[in-house]
């Protein structure tokens, strides 16, 4: 009987032993996690992350007095921690070093990627849209699906052209034939439009009175 006894003793303390310890590990996990989100106000960074965090957020080259005082260390401590975080990318392979340039620093991709990003930029570029663009690419969203004529009359000059050009980009596309004489086709924005222009669908489109002035 008193065998029996200590060994549920034993099997209660075990069990509550395994309660903690799944407690402690849930409870650290959490404080990992709102460490991630930014959401523990105990987590502090340290200088070195700040840096990194600052070079990385800069789109163009800050000197040493100006890192050093927006992270609040000494211009010798500063180059030190920059050496120490390049050594870090370049122990793991990153594709990015901290360099000098321009009286400063900055936090610069290396030039072995440089055909995918030579890549990156000409979509950019291509994205790009000129006035004349953006006005043929309204009058076909507010009316599509419409032809080509009637874009050509509500602008006033030949858009034949900048339809080509909005095609190729991907925002307009040919989405039938109109039931007039010569059949024309008609046009219509395709989803990347929605995508670039950041709607939902085509009924989040600003109304057209509130597009215009308010009178002066």
């Amino acid at each position: 009987m008193t065998e029996h006894c200590q060994e549920d003793s034993q099997t209660e303390v075990s069990d509550e032993e395994q309660i903690a310890e799944v407690n402690v590990k849930a409870s650290k996990e959490t404080n990992e996690q709102d460490v991630l989100r930014g959401e523990n106000t105990d987590f502090e960074p340290g200088a070195e992350s700040v840096l990194e965090a600052v070079l990385f957020a800069s789109d163009e080259s800050l000197t040493t007095a100006r890192l050093a005082d927006i992270v609040g260390i000494g211009a010798k401590q500063l180059r030190q921690y920059i050496k120490g975080l390049n050594e870090k990318y370049e122990a793991n392979n990153h594709a990015f070093r901290i360099e000098q340039i321009a009286g400063g620093y900055q936090m610069l991709t290396l030039s072995a990627y440089n055909q995918w990003l030579n890549k990156l930029l000409r979509v950019r570029s291509d994205s790009r849209l000129s006035a004349a663009a953006l006005e043929t690419l309204a009058v076909i969203a507010y009316k599509q699906p419409i032809i080509r004529a009637d874009i050509e009359a509500i602008r006033g000059v030949s858009s034949g052209e900048i339809v080509r050009n909005l095609i190729y980009k991907g925002l307009v596309k040919i989405i039938g034939r109109a039931e007039v004489l010569g059949r024309p086709m008609l046009y219509g924005t395709t989803k990347k439009f929605l995508e670039v222009f950041g709607l939902n669908s085509l009924k989040d489109l600003p109304k057209v009175e509130e597009l215009k002035e308010p009178p002066s």
